[in-house]
């Protein structure tokens, strides 16, 4: 089985993820979604909101795993016994920081093969920051959300 993971932070998840998501899935028989923790980065969401977040994002879904990992991605490949990282590219900038992550990533562990996919032009201005601004100052986040998450659930008290 062709095996990749799709690691980020995902806090949310969103509907530029989840076009990342399913265009992986077209190269992959199965996608790992891999939530990182950043011990230095304060989420809005904890990581069991997010899993369930992206749970409920991903209802009816086959071949998606969702998981947790601390330390390096790279390292976290080698685990699990994953070749290939998903990433996607909304913009040149992210495709420059990514490039070096990537890079870095190919010294470190050079059997794991980055996969930059480019998000669709409808998502590319979608990214959890515009999607955690939106709800922090109380507006509609439902169009940048995937259908089905419930993210009143979540936000409440936050």
């Amino acid at each position: 089985m062709n095996t990749a993971i799709f690691p980020g932070s995902f806090d949310p998840f969103t509907l530029g993820h989840m076009d990342i998501l399913n265009s992986a899935l077209k190269l992959f028989d199965k996608v790992v979604i891999a939530i990182g923790y950043n011990m230095q980065k304060k989420g809005l969401f904890d990581v069991d909101e997010r899993i369930s977040i992206i749970k409920e994002a991903l209802k009816g879904m086959e071949n998606v795993e969702v998981v947790s990992y601390t330390g390096l991605t790279v390292t976290f490949c080698r685990q699990l016994g994953i070749k290939f990282i998903i990433r996607g590219l909304r913009t040149t900038t992210d495709f420059e920081m990514e490039r070096v992550v990537a890079q870095a990533n190919s010294r470190m562990a050079p059997e794991i093969l980055t996969v930059f996919i480019p998000s669709g032009h409808e998502f590319s201005f979608i990214s959890s920051t515009v999607v955690r601004d939106v709800l922090i100052n109380g507006g509609d986040a439902s169009l940048l959300l995937p259908e089905g998450v419930d993210i009143s659930r979540y936000i409440k008290g936050k």
